[in-house]
């Protein structure tokens, strides 16, 4: 039988529902630690201009001001 590496064999983890349940929140813990969270920058989130903001207003009251079938 090989040398066991990374913790208990995967046959007698799943043998069990709770040795299961801890190995996959392991597995899951561990990518949560891992994973870099994404980095928010200026470029990425887009700043609507005053011209942009007056076009919605102005195309807010057109709508406002049509009949309504």
């Amino acid at each position: 039988m090989p040398a066991i590496m990374f913790g208990p064999s995967i046959f007698s983890v799943f043998r069990s529902r709770w040795k299961a349940l801890w190995w996959s929140a392991g597995i899951l813990l561990t990518a949560y630690c891992t994973v870099p969270a994404a980095q928010k920058s200026a470029q990425q989130t887009p700043q609507a201009s005053s011209a942009d903001m007056a076009a919605v207003a102005a195309a807010m009251k057109d709508i406002e001001n049509q009949p309504s079938e």
